[in-house]
C-alpha cells in the first residue's frame, strides 16, 4: 500500500485555482479535506488511479459552495461531468459520478466499477469519521495525513450546514447519505 503523502497533485492544485473564489473562506478546510481523502484512496489503491481519484476528491462537495446546498451530490456530479468533458475524458464520467454518488453510502458498494468507487467511499467515511472508521488504512498514516492536512474546523462546518439543513428540511436533513 502507498505509504508516501502527497502534498501537491497538479489537477487538484488546478481545480482549486479555478475553485478559490467561489470556496472562499472555507478554502484551506475543503482542500485539506480534499487531500486527506485523495490520500487514503491512493492508500487504499496502492497508488493506481491517481488522476481518477484526484477528480473525485476535489468535485465530491463542491455542489455545498456552488449551488449553496447541503443537497449537494447532483451538484457535484454535473461539475464533475462538465470538466470531464472539457478534458475530453468521456469515458471517465461513469466511474467518477458513481464515485461522488455514492461516497456517503453507509453500506459497501456493490456495482459497476466497484474497486474504485468502494475505496472511494471508504476514504471519504475514514475522514468523515475523523478517522474512528478506518477500515484497512493504518492509523499511523491517518494521523501523518492529519498532520499534513488539519481539519482546520472542517467538521464544525459541516455540523453548522447540518444544523441548518436539519431546520429547513426536517424529514431529510442528510439528503446526501444512502443505504
Amino acid at each position: 500500500m502507498a505509504n508516501n503523502i502527497v502534498q501537491e497533485q497538479p489537477i487538484i492544485e488546478e481545480l482549486f485555482s479555478s475553485y478559490s473564489s467561489i470556496i472562499g473562506k472555507d478554502l484551506e478546510k475543503y482542500k485539506n479535506h480534499v487531500y486527506r481523502i485523495f490520500n487514503y484512496s491512493l492508500f487504499l489503491s496502492n497508488a493506481e488511479n491517481v488522476e481518477k481519484y484526484a477528480v473525485a476528491a476535489f468535485f465530491h462537495d463542491l455542489g455545498i459552495w456552488t449551488n449553496h446546498t447541503f443537497d449537494y451530490l447532483e451538484p457535484s456530479i454535473d461539475l464533475a461531468k462538465n470538466y470531464l468533458l472539457q478534458q475530453q475524458k468521456e469515458n471517465w464520467i461513469e466511474e467518477i459520478s458513481l464515485m461522488i454518488d455514492n461516497h456517503h453510502k453507509t453500506s459497501s458498494y456493490k456495482g459497476k466499477f466497484e474497486t474504485t468507487v468502494e475505496i472511494f467511499r471508504k476514504a471519504d467515511f475514514t475522514d468523515v469519521s475523523l478517522g474512528l472508521m478506518h477500515f484497512e488504512i493504518s492509523t499511523q498514516f491517518i494521523k501523518e495525513t492529519e498532520k499534513q492536512f488539519p481539519y482546520k474546523g472542517f467538521h464544525f462546518m459541516l455540523t453548522k450546514l447540518f444544523m441548518k439543513n436539519l431546520f429547513q428540511h426536517p424529514l431529510k436533513p442528510l439528503p446526501m447519505f444512502k443505504k
